[in-house]
């Protein structure tokens, strides 16, 4: 799920429950944005009056609150300066010097690479980004087998990047344990959420970890630069490239990356096959555990990540690229448990710090009981 790394998309237009609707209410919102603009973009908007600052809601996420910034047509540019961006103000989950400054340098260097936005403006709390028009993807979208395929060639090509980051992977477990130790802390007033925190503690979180971690590490699986977070939210399809064929995918919000498992990443993808996130009643998601993807499906999508490796190309055998394929639909199935754990974890801390409108406690009964749905499958 995600994000700081949100569960909607920057850059395309897009809403989920729980984001403001109409104009943007505080005016301190609207102060700190029109400030950040002047100070970070210049050109223009240095000479912008506040009263023709426009600014404008794109989406809640459910961990960051993100608006567009533009000027209006009758104020003429005055360099390169762009006419609108993207301000992503960053939510209570991504709180820590060390881990906005790790993902303002990544943010960066993709965009150098453009392979994700350019970025205008980086500050303590959020950032200036560029505005992609574009829709996120919908979650129905992920089975469409041409989709599908440019994901799976963009994850691959994501996977295949050196990124000056510690290589050790560390960051699955170790965002875990942080997560474990904030929900041993947690205390909730009001006894509706009380009676569902217990429910969820009922699990004995810290032990299934122990058993989870067991089962990973008797489970190969490369280390790689990882996205961690490539649901239907973080995926914008361009405008102008519907039609086309191939290159018409972004990827965005990487607040999750990290060297990690390629089997958490994969998994993760396929687990959100499942979720919906614009269902637009409490808990405004839905949830359809038979929406995982196919044996049929999830070849579809390995085959085109494999064909993306350098070297791959005729490389296997037709037995040894059948193994090849057996042993990573067993590696993907273990590692998807990792991401039902995972934002089940996340869900339970966000019930307690997130200002958002959404179910994040039922959200996470819902991701450990799939957890535990598919254990008992991959057992």
């Amino acid at each position: 799920m995600a994000a700081g790394g949100a569960r909607c998309a920057g850059g395309g237009g897009c809403a989920l429950p729980g984001s403001p609707r109409g104009p943007v209410g505080p005016g301190h919102t609207r102060a700190r944005a029109f400030a950040w603009c002047r100070e970070f973009l210049a050109g223009a908007w240095k000479r912008l009056e506040p009263d023709e600052f426009g600014i404008s809601p794109v989406s809640g996420g459910l961990s960051n609150l993100l608006y567009k910034c533009t000027l209006p047509d009758h104020v003429p540019s005055v360099g390169d300066e762009p006419r609108q961006v993207l301000l992503r103000v960053y939510g209570a989950i991504l709180q820590g010097v060390d881990s906005l400054v790790l993902e303002s340098v990544m943010f960066a260097i993709l965009a150098e690479r453009a392979l994700g936005p350019r970025l205008y403006g980086v500050f303590p709390e959020g950032r200036l980004e560029q505005y992609i028009p574009s829709r996120r993807l919908r979650t129905e979208d992920l089975r469409e087998p041409s989709i599908s395929r440019e994901i799976a060639a963009k994850m691959s090509r994501f996977h295949g990047m050196v990124m000056p980051f510690n290589k050790e992977p560390k960051w699955l477990f170790g965002t875990m344990e942080r997560y474990l130790k904030q929900i041993a802390e947690l205390s909730f007033s009001q006894e509706a959420q009380l009676k569902k925190f217990n429910l969820l503690k009922a699990y004995n979180l810290q032990a299934e970890m122990g058993s989870l971690r067991e089962l990973l590490e008797a489970t190969p699986s490369p280390v790689v630069f990882c996205h961690n977070d490539v649901q239907e939210g973080n995926i914008l399809l361009l405008a102008g490239r519907e039609s086309l064929p191939t290159d018409r995918l972004m990827l965005i919000d990487f607040e999750y990356s990290s060297y990690n498992y390629r089997g958490f990443d994969i998994g993760n993808h396929f687990c959100e096959w499942a979720y919906d996130y614009t269902h637009d009643t409490w808990p405004f998601y839905r949830a359809a555990l038979e929406d995982y993807p196919t044996r049929q499906q999830q070849l579809h999508f390995l085959r085109h990540y494999l064909g993306e490796e350098p070297g791959r190309r005729g490389a296997l055998t037709r037995e040894e690229q059948a193994r090849a394929e057996e042993e990573m639909l067993t590696e993907i199935s273990r590692f998807a448990l990792a991401s039902h754990f995972f934002w089940g974890l996340w869900s339970i801390v966000q019930a307690k710090i997130s200002t958002i409108e959404f179910g994040y406690l039922e959200y996470a009964q819902s991701r450990l009981e799939a957890y535990f749905q598919q254990k008992a499958q991959c057992l």
